[in-house]
């Protein structure tokens, strides 16, 4: 059987954690930042997980990962 190839762009915006979750960074973060209260843009800097639903996807992306 072939090897699987990853996928590239889901391989540079996620990272696998050592507990095998993934981490991604928050979407609203390149521009319009006077709307943004302070809260908000400190919140949306700080990396977060990617919901349970999705990481069977993404383990199908990125199976050497």
């Amino acid at each position: 059987m072939p090897k699987m190839k990853t996928h590239k762009s889901s391989q540079k915006r996620f990272k696998k954690t050592g507990t095998g979750k993934f981490k991604r960074s928050h979407a609203f973060t390149s521009h319009l930042f006077r709307n943004k209260s302070k809260d908000q843009k400190r919140r949306l800097a700080k990396q977060t997980t990617v919901a349970k639903s999705d990481e069977a996807r993404l383990n199908k992306l990125m199976p050497y990962k």
